[in-house]
């Protein structure tokens, strides 16, 4: 079995820690890792790195191969899994297809694999638990049903799509222990995210199940349905898998739910007895995670008198709350989000809104990743810019030109290898290294601690697009 992990989503719904930049699969929130690496370890009890497969882009090649960096594999891949780029957004159906074709072509599975589809940031637990439905999920698709997982409802939810269930069949003893959820149900139809009043009435009704986003088919149970339901995606799986990326932004951009599941008759749910949370708002979050004896969830530096039931995400300031009941209140370096709890699907409402005016905010943090490290913008204003720069140990910065920006570097940590024009020096710790406009230069950590400078760059132009790389080892466009 390969498992398929869909993680080029940039969600909006955990705005101000989930950005454009740096979506939520790679947020820490509930554990110690990542939701991207906690979805890579509940796979792993099943499958192998090898048959480990992450859809993502080029914008998050980085921040994938980063998190699951530590993974043991004979995959040939520099990671040990495998990762294919997406070349544009597209949905969910032509990112399954373009895995699917991965698998035939590069991986050489035959029609006969199954394939598991899984998000890249839910929460699931426990992972043992999981791993059994995940063999039933295996052992059904093999008999040419698409497998779901369908979540038993606690409350009245607007925000889910839902499944109606039908015709319920015995799963083959020794499956399953022996406990609730030992069938699986022929499904009915998928059903859009319903009004507070149709949702309480699929709570009472007792066969519907939301719908998790997970699945299970053999490579040509799937290829039969795009063919029969979305030939316009099928036919791309007639080219070769360089055909395919080549010509992949002409691929119709549709969810995998109305490609396939809604058509097909070939559809099965197993409903999940076990914790499932798809982590799609603030109040996601406050659910998922510890609460102290008031209900609260603090993080951070938290001070709080007569507050209730609140989640309050502090970053590098004091949160003092007083009298708050039912709040939301996330803290990050540009930006606070103060809600009622109930209100934070609203939260998309303000990130269309700082998009129209083209606020930064909506797309990228203070601090940004890059392969080689970090920098965080302590400052900045007209014709010049401060930065906190972190390189890794080992790692350099792209052999690049400003044209129309001067850069200068103090050391506050570590040791730097510094290359400007033809010339190169190592610069420690109070010490310091000019670099005037249009000259080549590179900045590089070869010492064993991570390497932390100030920069300041002074300028008619300091935007990040003044750039112009020569020679870059991650792969990045250079110029000739």
């Amino acid at each position: 079995m390969k498992a398929l992990i869909l993680a080029g989503g940039s969600g909006t719904r955990l705005w101000p820690l989930s950005r454009k930049n740096y979506p939520k699969q790679f947020l820490i929130l509930n554990d110690t890792a990542s939701l991207l690496q906690q979805t890579a370890r509940r796979l792993l009890n099943v499958v192998s790195p090898d048959d480990l497969i992450v859809m993502t882009n080029e914008q998050y090649r980085f921040y994938v191969g980063s998190d699951l960096k530590d993974m043991a594999g004979a995959s040939g891949d520099q990671h040990g899994f495998h990762m294919v780029l997406e070349p544009a957004g597209r949905n969910t159906a032509p990112a399954i297809a373009l895995g699917i074709k991965y698998c035939l072509e590069k991986l050489g599975c035959s029609g006969d694999e199954i394939v598991f589809v899984s998000p890249s940031d839910h929460v699931i637990r426990p992972d043992d638990r999981f791993a059994e439905y995940l063999r039933l999920a295996e052992s059904e698709a093999e008999k040419g049903f698409i497998v779901t997982f369908g979540i038993r409802p606690e409350r009245p939810e607007t925000g889910y799509g839902y499944i109606m269930a039908g015709e319920g069949h015995e799963i083959s003893a020794g499956q399953l222990p022996d406990r609730p959820g030992r069938e699986y149900f022929r499904v009915e139809k998928f059903v859009e995210k319903p009004d507070h009043e149709t949702a309480v009435r699929y709570l009472d009704e007792g066969n519907y199940y939301w719908n998790s986003g997970m699945f299970a088919f053999s490579i040509s149970t799937m290829v039969e349905e795009l063919e029969k339901h979305a030939p316009a995606i099928s036919e791309f799986l007639g080219m070769s898998y360089e055909e395919m990326i080549a010509g992949f932004e002409k691929m119709p951009a549709v969810s995998i739910d109305y490609a396939v599941m809604e058509k097909s008759d070939r559809v099965v749910t197993a409903p999940l007895d076990i914790y499932w949370n798809d982590i799609g708002s603030w109040d996601s979050i406050y659910d998922v995670m510890d609460k102290d004896d008031k209900g609260n969830v603090t993080k951070g530096d938290v001070l709080t008198t007569g507050t209730e039931g609140s989640l309050i995400l502090g970053n590098k300031r004091l949160i003092a709350a007083i009298g708050m009941e039912d709040c939301l209140i996330v803290e990050t370096d540009d930006a606070i989000l103060i809600s009622k709890k109930g209100e934070a699907q609203k939260v998309r409402d303000i990130v269309r809104e700082l998009n129209r005016t083209e606020r930064k905010e909506a797309i990228e943090h203070v601090t940004t990743y890059r392969p080689w490290g970090s920098y965080t913008v302590l400052e900045e204003g007209p014709r010049y810019k401060i930065k906190r720069i972190v390189v890794n140990t080992g790692e350099r910065l792209s052999l690049q030109m400003h044209c129309h920006r001067s850069e200068h570097w103090v050391v506050v940590s570590g040791t730097a290898r510094v290359t400007i024009g033809e010339k190169e020096i190592f610069i420690h710790e109070n010490e310091s290294a000019y670099v005037p406009k249009s000259t080549l230069h590179r900045l590089e950590n070869p010492g064993k601690v991570p390497l932390e400078i100030i920069e300041v760059q002074n300028g008619e132009y300091v935007g990040e697009d003044d750039i112009e790389r020569f020679d870059d080892r991650y792969g990045r466009h250079t110029t000739p």
